[in-house]
């Protein structure tokens, strides 16, 4: 896979040296189970994988390159590049200026903006309104375009599957960045919905079923639909696409279901409903993925808490942290500023939209363990450093490099 020019205050030598370690050991990357870390009254086991994925190290790359390159030019990133507060505060320090928050709402006058300016679209894409916005201004909307490919791959297949008659039906958060492109560019081809949850999908198979008035469509899923959609006539043959950031097994069940109703319901009437379903599996995004199974391999070990790290609105990291929450205590925080010390954290709370500060979260017992993963958008140094924060509220530790060298003795 390529590597990237990712700047070196990202970067980390312990995360980095933990990684390459794993990496020599399990180069086929099949191996999930976590990395452990004894270091005496605290020991540490961290996710298998975790941290910049590849379209982020993708758009990082491009955004610095641009900058280093265009020093007398003005620079705008359409939205947060990623959802990371250091990574976007540190282009800000360097003069960028964002002329959208993530939500898509104006925070610059683009009359102001002229064909010499330089634009670059975030990781998760942009619709193809803001593109023919850029292009009346004279700017390239791919010239500095930082799109994943791994997004690009969901574009294209559902406008593949769109070309051969079928409504694509995407699972995502309808005001997500990247949801709201792949909506732009899959409804451009084909009659698109835009499903948040299973619930949503169980509400769409009765309109599959003709069990509800179509009147009522159009309120259930306001602004989640594509003009002109009409629910008697463009349910009877669908595919799943997603948000690749979602859970992987969530886009999974939503897939299985509604295909389980598709051939349900057509069956009866004696047709191949098989050809009603496009596969689609190959949408699924492999960091995120891969994420998520090194989570679940996380979770296999017996620990008193979970960190992960992340930006608060990262779509990845909050599914770490729901996976996480299920089996124990657990608490997503920014940065290692998010220690507040050994008795106080300051952390988010998914289900509230809050932030909060929790007292006594770490147990008061003779030996701690401590579960820690981040987010695709998390650099390595913000890890590293909520690693030692964490590590120095403990006495007589073990030194940190002598176990992470005996990692290399176990290999």
């Amino acid at each position: 896979m390529k590597k990237f020019d990712i700047p070196e205050f990202y970067k980390s030598g312990i995360i980095g040296k933990i990684k390459e370690i794993r990496r020599q050991s399990d180069k086929l990357k099949r191996d999930f189970t976590a990395t452990h870390l004894d270091l005496g009254t605290v020991e540490f086991y961290l996710a298998r994988h975790f941290g910049f994925c590849y379209g982020v190290e993708n758009a990082v790359e491009i955004a610095y390159k641009t900058l280093e390159e265009n020093p007398h030019k003005r620079i705008f990133l359409l939205s947060e590049m990623i959802h990371n507060p250091e990574v976007n505060a540190d282009l800000l320090s360097r003069g960028v200026k964002f002329l959208m928050d993530t939500k898509g709402n104006d925070l610059l006058d683009w009359s102001d903006l002229s064909a010499e300016d330089i634009v670059i679209v975030p990781a998760f894409g942009t619709t193809i309104d803001i593109q023919n916005r850029l292009n009346e201004i004279g700017i390239n909307p791919y010239q500095f375009d930082t799109t994943c490919p791994f997004v690009e791959k969901v574009w294209n297949r559902a406008g593949q599957i769109g070309e051969r008659g079928y409504t694509v039906v995407v699972h995502g958060k309808p005001n997500h960045e990247e949801t709201r492109a792949t909506f732009s560019h899959s409804k451009a081809t084909t009659p698109t919905i835009v499903l948040k949850d299973l619930k949503e999908a169980e509400k769409l198979a009765d309109y599959i079923r003709g069990k509800r008035n179509t009147h009522e469509f159009y309120d259930d899923f306001k602004g989640q639909y594509s003009e002109g959609f009409d629910p008697e006539k463009h349910l009877q043959k669908i595919g799943v696409v997603n948000q690749t950031t979602m859970l992987a097994s969530e886009t999974q069940e939503i897939s299985d279901y509604l295909k389980d109703v598709i051939i349900g319901h057509y069956a009866v009437e004696g047709e191949m409903a098989t050809e009603r379903f496009a596969n689609t599996r190959d949408t699924l995004c492999y960091a995120t993925n891969d994420n998520q199974e090194a989570t679940y391999a996380l979770l296999r070990e017996k620990a008193d808490l979970a960190v992960v790290v992340g930006g608060y609105n990262s779509s990845n990291t909050s599914h770490l942290v729901e996976l996480c929450e299920e089996k124990l205590p657990t608490y997503f925080v920014r940065s290692a500023e998010s220690l507040l010390s050994s008795k106080e954290i300051e952390h988010y709370d998914l289900h509230q939209k809050t932030v909060k500060v929790s007292k006594n979260y770490l147990p008061e017992k003779e030996k701690t363990t401590i579960l820690l993963t981040c987010g695709a958008s998390c650099p390595d140094a913000i890890m590293e450093k909520v690693l030692l924060k964490l590590s120095a509220f403990f006495n007589e530790t073990k030194d940190l490099n002598e176990a992470i060298t005996s990692l290399e003795y176990a290999k």
